[in-house]
């Protein structure tokens, strides 16, 4: 991960899971103010949406992190992605994917005044920390906002994570969040 610059002030950070969250939050808000952004309309079904968005929301409670919840839109997720249903787990279903969360987050950033976004993503062990930055980086271009890059799995990130939410009593998944990484 490259240096981070304080003086960018303020940063929106995409949040898929409260789990996901706990070390990323923790280490960018040594140099950030971070407001977390819970978008996530690929998260199904709805009470699984609801579960964790309860999570995210126990963990910014208990951390003093301000959670922002961006609407519920699986109909908006299915319409990008539904003609991809038959990829593998890491396929272009999940680019497509991670192309309109990052959108959200980064249209957010601009309309409420953020310095800089960023995501959670790059913490699981099964996303491409390079495709997500990738995507990223060309979403900051698009919005006109600076997306800090990040591979919080890197330097034990995902084991910190593992052992946060453990001791914030979290829920954790064992499933990405839509309907064929179920499967």
């Amino acid at each position: 991960m490259r240096s981070l610059d304080t003086s960018r002030g303020k940063l929106l950070l995409h949040t898929c899971c409260g789990p996901c969250a706990t070390h990323v939050i923790e280490l960018l808000s040594r140099e950030h103010q971070v407001t977390a952004f819970f978008y996530n309309p690929n998260i199904s079904p709805e009470e699984e949406y609801k579960t964790r968005l309860k999570e995210a929301e126990k963990l910014c409670a208990l951390n003093g992190t301000e959670l922002l919840a961006g609407p519920y839109e699986p109909q908006k997720w299915i319409e990008r992605t539904g003609d991809f249903i038959d990829e593998p787990e890491g396929g272009k279903r999940c680019e497509l994917c991670f192309a309109l969360r990052l959108e959200e987050t980064a249209r957010y950033a601009v309309d409420h005044g953020f310095a800089l976004f960023a995501t959670t993503l790059s913490i699981s062990p099964h996303k491409d920390a390079c495709l997500i930055n990738r995507i990223g980086q060309e979403t900051g271009r698009e919005y006109g906002i600076q997306f800090l890059e990040g591979d919080f799995k890197k330097e034990d990130g995902y084991r910190k994570s593992c052992e946060l939410s453990r001791q914030y009593g979290l829920y954790r998944q064992n499933y990405c969040g839509c309907l064929f990484s179920k499967k």
